[in-house]
């Protein structure tokens, strides 16, 4: 009897470690296929575990051309992950070097930003490599739509039944850019009384005057009325479509990408030419986040020095600034600079592909 037992139990134990091994020999993928016994399972790769994330923090202008510049990337690099982080120039500069939050590649609407707020701290080096001009957008249910040219523009957004926007000069580059073109055009146009009746009269922006050089302050714009402001430009082209607004200050290439009709200023004010540099010179605006001049519309880049993948960044800039990149920028509406400028300490990487001044 006892011994018996004794087989029947051993029996259960031989069975049970039969059934162990067979678990442990047949793993199954996430899919739920099993591996055939024998082989090894294979080891899945992702882009976080290589390291092959590269996180881009860019103007809200370069959302068109950057998310081409994604594909093509991803498409060279399989396994890399590209995140594009779209916002205000200014905004995504305070993220970095105010809130230490981590980017790979900064690429700014404003150039200026990256030597004036980020370096020496935050950064080391930028590269310029394209430009752009400033227009005033609408469409074919825009008020006035039939009138408006570059020698009315002004008088239409004077009118009391015009809703027009622009975007936040605190946040934004092409928000400080447009107040500028604005007061520009009282010289071009030999009228001292535009930006009183077309901003002025509608918010808490004001402007001053010493020795020819006008300062605007717009560190609490606080508009009303017919004039409206929102954090990023490109959230005003849905507000045009919708017929929210009638006019909207823009970049030409994001009314192009977007199929907008828009009123191309002359150079004098559009800040587009480095011939009238000396003349935008005499603009200047005073924001949250310093004192602004004028100055011809000029795209940067850097990397940081908080990003997490520095490596990844550079390879970024590289395709940016190369031919790839610059085939992309030129198909959406925004030249490209070649070769790209290179200011302080530039990478050996992308030594070949800008030039000095």
């Amino acid at each position: 009897m006892n011994s018996k037992i004794v087989t029947f139990s051993t029996v259960l134990i031989l069975c049970a470690a039969i059934f162990l091994c067979g678990c442990t020999t047949t793993p199954q993928s996430d899919s739920g296929n099993q591996t055939p016994a024998g082989t090894t399972a294979p080891v899945e790769t992702t882009a976080a575990a290589a390291g092959q994330i590269i996180t881009v923090y860019h103007a809200g202008s370069l959302a068109a051309p950057f998310e081409e510049l994604e594909k093509q990337y991803e498409t060279a690099h399989p396994g890399v992950d590209v995140r594009l982080v779209p916002g205000g120039s200014t905004k995504l500069v305070k993220d970095i070097t105010d809130l230490g939050k981590s980017a790979d590649v900064f690429a700014s609407a404003d150039y200026t930003l990256i030597p004036t707020l980020m370096m020496p701290t935050s950064a080391d080096w930028y590269v310029t490599f394209a430009k752009n001009q400033i227009v005033l957008c609408y469409t074919n249910q825009s008020k006035y739509a039939g009138e408006v040219n570059a020698d009315t523009w002004y008088t239409i957004l004077e009118k009391p039944d015009v809703q027009w926007a622009c975007s936040d000069p605190n946040l934004d580059p092409c928000g400080y850019r447009s107040l500028m073109a604005i007061q520009l055009a009282e010289q071009h146009y030999g009228n001292d009384t535009i930006f009183d009746r077309v901003v002025s009269e509608h918010s808490n922006i004001t402007v001053t005057e010493e020795n020819g050089t006008y300062t605007l302050l717009a560190t609490s714009p606080e508009p009303k009325d017919t004039f409206q402001i929102r954090p990023k430009s490109v959230e005003l082209v849905q507000m045009l479509q919708n017929g929210g607004i009638d006019y909207a200050w823009e970049y030409r290439s994001v009314a192009e990408q977007n199929g907008l009709n828009f009123v191309e200023l002359p150079e004098a004010i559009d800040l587009s030419s480095v011939t009238y540099a000396d003349d935008y010179a005499k603009v200047t605006i005073e924001t949250a986040g310093g004192l602004m001049t004028a100055k011809p519309i000029v795209y940067g880049a850097t990397v940081p020095k908080n990003a997490e993948n520095p490596e990844g960044g550079i390879a970024f800039v590289q395709m940016l600034v190369g031919s790839e990149g610059q085939a992309v920028m030129n198909a959406q509406g925004q030249p490209p600079i070649v070769p790209a400028g290179g200011f302080g300490t530039v990478p050996a990487e992308l030594k070949a592909l800008t030039a000095s001044p």
